[in-house]
């Protein structure tokens, strides 16, 4: 069968531009008569054409993608308004973090600090009665050092020392028995922690000459 340009276009349904470009591309087989051109189709060819035809109608088009919604100003700053409120919340718990590890810092420093202060005051309180202990000894082995002197002379070299006994001082003064107990109790109570105290044989003894016992014998205290 031979159709020209116009019935190959209505037999087959399709527009003339689409058949002259087909036969521009050397797709369907034709031949030229007296400047007329005559489309040659066989019976093969016009069933299949025709079965493509309705193939190409039967095609359900491809269902287009869904349109996303579009991004607004809006949308964009109440995102960044979420995202600085998460911010500064995760900033205040971190800052109530620090501040407690100060605290407990500054607690622990506190307390390692009065505790090297306590073992300061412990040991000041030990090298005193150390010392003390030491004065005494010193005093003992001197008192040692003299075998065939009386009490009197011992007396005398004591005060020549620039000792003196604390029972003799008091009798010196104008101080009443109760006075002088009270004064002596108070030497008692000091000896020990108090290195201007010394005591030989029983007795406490007053060095004038480096200490000042001015706290000690006031009666009024």
């Amino acid at each position: 069968m031979r159709f020209t340009v116009n019935e190959y276009s209505k037999h087959f349904n399709i527009s003339k531009e689409m058949v002259y470009a087909k036969l521009r591309q050397k797709r369907l087989n034709y031949i030229m008569e007296e400047g007329v051109t005559y489309i040659i189709v066989s019976q093969d060819s016009e069933q299949e054409t025709v079965q493509k035809a309705d193939t190409k109608e039967e095609v359900t088009p491809p269902t287009p993608p869904p349109v996303r919604p579009k991004t607004t100003v809006g949308t964009i700053i109440a995102l960044y308004q979420r995202e600085n409120q998460h911010l500064k919340h995760r900033i205040k718990e971190l800052e109530a973090k620090i501040d407690k590890l100060i605290d407990d810092k500054e607690q622990m420093l506190i307390g390692e600090r009065d505790r090297i202060e306590q073992i300061y005051s412990t040991k000041d309180e030990q090298l005193k009665t150390i010392l003390n202990l030491v004065n005494t000894k010193l005093m003992l082995s001197q008192d040692h050092t003299i075998h065939d002197v009386d009490v009197s002379e011992e007396e005398e070299v004591i005060e020549h020392q620039g000792f003196v006994e604390l029972k003799k001082y008091l009798k010196t003064l104008e101080l009443d028995s109760r006075q002088r107990k009270m004064i002596k109790k108070r030497f008692a109570a000091a000896y020990g922690h108090d290195s201007r105290i010394l005591q030989q044989n029983g007795a406490f003894y007053l060095d004038f000459d480096r200490f000042d016992y001015s706290d000690l014998l006031d009666p009024n205290l």
